[in-house]
């Protein structure tokens, strides 16, 4: 997608569905977070650290759930994200990204994760909108 494209995209409104791009620039990251509803980007696999702050001002439920990793830095940044926010991609987290998200304020979907420490488990049950199933079969090893 062009820069320009996103630009025009993002003053769409209503729901924003993007779910066939596979890659994104930090101009175009940038341009789609002042999107002003829900941000679907399913395609995507991975981010810079720059996209991923500027979606994370993005105030409407953000799907990124094509995402298989998560740096610490762009967790630092969804971790203060405003609405309801799908990593559903990811099957694992470091420490201090799970510590990162657990200060997440809507709705954060990890139902992916099959492999967390007993650290990052008990940062992200602080979070009570965490999807407990998630946490309660990865704790358990299951």
């Amino acid at each position: 997608m062009s820069d320009a494209a996103a630009e025009s995209l993002a003053k769409y409104k209503g729901t924003l569905s993007l779910d066939k791009l596979t890659s994104l620039s930090d101009t175009a990251a940038e341009s789609l977070a002042k999107h002003k509803g829900d941000l679907s980007l399913r395609g995507l696999t991975s981010l810079s650290d720059a996209s991923a702050e500027s979606l994370a001002k993005n105030k409407g439920w953000l799907i990124l759930s094509g995402l298989t990793s998560l740096s610490d830095v762009s967790a630092e940044a969804f971790g203060k994200h405003k609405g309801d926010l799908s990593l559903r991609g990811l099957t694992s987290l470091s420490d201090a990204s799970a510590e990162s998200l657990a200060k997440h304020q809507g709705t954060l979907d990890l139902s992916g994760l099959t492999s967390l420490s007993d650290t990052a488990v008990e940062s992200l049950i602080e979070n009570k909108r965490l999807i407990s199933a998630m946490v309660s079969r990865v704790w358990r090893g299951g």
